[in-house]
């Protein structure tokens, strides 16, 4: 079958970005008006109620985080864990398995879900009973060959089925990455083949099926600088694989009338991701639900031309789309790669061009969704872009009950954000991503390298936190012990660092 046709009228296209950047690209403006609107008891702008923001948190959970996120503030003691953890001290087996166990009782109690599917459903139903729902995230980020995929999708199928032992629409996304159920190296190849197809349309790709659109012109592609050998025969052996594992975990996923999000990666491997991902959203999604959601991110400068020509592609074979929208992940290794190259990086030059592509992608998803089927993952730890969805939602009429909607974050972050949004009566849910010490290992080096600094985006939550702990005090012991939480704040830090 071949592909949708990527040539969407220029005019059309620049319209729909046009619009965007008028409507949403002035972020400061828009946000503004959302902190200012006192409307239907907006209360995201009203975080300085504590009392209220915190209330389904134990003393306990609020005191451990507060001091968590205070240490992972402290850069050196950050750089200085990195460091050890890359060392060949971890080689030592005595040495990693006393670090293994200093991290599962810190960061890994804080930024991580549970070891399996069991203790992550306990925390599925905390978060309920919090308001809030779960997104369920198999910490296992690459395979290298099929037996390493096969054992990853058994994995996410115990996932699947995992979310229909728990309460009724707890859990709003399984989470897949097609890293861990198709191998690297074919979705490099993949990639490379995707890309000179794109730029010699009468170069043919045997094996492609209907998708989507997953490329733009300016998307990078300088990754592929001649022309790739297509696939052989053993190659489509294995992609054949990798669909019918994508295909046996959306169907488990379906049972329990669980949507799948794909996760996006770099862009070396990201155009397989999407072929992945629209390929299963051509074959899955419903007429008035979709059932796969893609990835977005809004720090590369082709993402607004990319997420306008899938969703009007997707319009006119009349199949709903879902997208879930970030800013990235992989800035500094896409920008050194690029330089090394030469060429330029497909990043946004500034953070406020990433900012504003974010904030306008946003937007136009919520207009399109407004009158018609489709939906919107808002996967952010930025505040004034929740304030402004959220004010953009209620203008729109996009209602809690829609399921057009879900703000999202990681588990373990942004949670002033997280419950000033339930509050105000949106859905959120919380990335929940599980597994081994050992095997979420990469995932908690980049929450430490993301919260250092003072200026990092759980800043906010620290100082909550920490106003929250005080009040507490004061409820308890009176004014004249309101030093007592810093005290044990700081005991609690120490004792992680020493």
């Amino acid at each position: 079958m071949s592909m949708i046709n990527k040539h969407i009228p220029h005019k059309l296209l620049k319209s729909l970005v046009h619009r965007a950047q008028r409507t949403t690209f002035n972020a400061a403006t828009a946000t503004a008006t959302a902190t200012d609107n006192t409307n239907n008891g907006d209360k995201i702008s009203k975080l300085e109620d504590t009392k209220s923001l915190f209330s389904s948190i134990p003393t306990g959970k609020l005191l451990h985080s507060a001091a968590i996120l205070t240490v992972t503030a402290v850069e050196p003691v950050v750089d200085l864990s990195l460091q050890v953890m890359s060392s060949r001290l971890m080689e030592a087996g005595l040495f990693r398995h006393a670090m293994l166990g200093l991290i599962k009782h810190t960061a890994y109690s804080h930024f991580v879900a549970g070891g399996d599917t069991v203790e992550t459903g306990r925390t599925v139903r905390r978060l309920w009973d919090s308001g809030l729902r779960g997104m369920l995230d198999y910490g296992l980020e690459h395979a290298d060959d099929n037996e390493s995929c096969d054992n990853a999708t058994q994995q996410l199928i115990k996932t699947a089925e995992s979310a229909q032992s728990l309460p009724t629409s707890s859990v709003t996304f399984v989470v897949v990455k097609v890293t861990a159920i198709c191998p690297v190296h074919l979705l490099k190849r993949m990639s490379d083949l995707l890309r000179w197809e794109y730029k010699n349309p009468s170069f043919k790709l045997p094996w492609k099926l209907q998708i989507l659109p997953i490329l733009s012109e300016n998307s990078p592609f300088y990754h592929t600088i001649q022309e790739p050998a297509n696939l052989t025969a053993e190659e489509e052996h294995d992609l054949e694989l990798a669909h019918q594992r994508l295909q046996t975990i959306c169907e488990k996923s379906f049972e329990g009338n669980v949507p799948v999000v794909i996760d996006a990666e770099d862009t070396s491997i990201q155009p397989a991701i999407d072929y992945m991902t629209y390929w299963a959203s051509v074959k899955h999604n419903e007429a008035q639900r979709p059932m796969i959601y893609g990835t977005i991110q809004a720090y590369l400068k082709d993402a607004g031309e990319r997420m306008c020509l899938t969703k009007r592609a997707a319009d006119k074979m009349g199949l709903p789309v879902g997208f879930k929208l970030v800013r990235g992940a992989y800035m500094s290794s896409e920008r050194k790669l690029a330089r090394s190259l030469g060429v330029e990086s497909p990043i946004h030059n500034t953070i406020n061009e990433t900012h504003d592509c974010f904030n306008g992608c946003a937007t136009f998803m919520l207009d399109e969704v407004s009158n018609r089927a489709g939906g919107l993952i808002l996967a952010t730890h930025n505040l004034d872009s929740g304030k402004l969805v959220a004010q953009k939602a209620r203008e729109y009429g996009i209602t809690k009950d829609s399921e057009k909607l879900e703000f999202a974050s990681l588990y373990g972050m942004a949670d002033a954000m997280t419950f000033g949004l339930k509050n105000a009566g949106f859905n959120v849910s919380k990335y929940l991503p599980f597994g081994p010490v050992d095997q979420i290992m990469p995932y908690l080096l980049r929450r430490a390298e993301e919260n250092k600094g003072l200026l990092s985006s759980s800043n906010l939550d620290r100082q909550l936190m920490m106003k929250e702990l005080k009040r507490r005090t004061k409820a308890c012991f009176g004014q004249g012990l309101t030093e007592i939480e810093n005290q044990l704040i700081k005991q609690e830090a120490n004792s992680m660092t020493n």
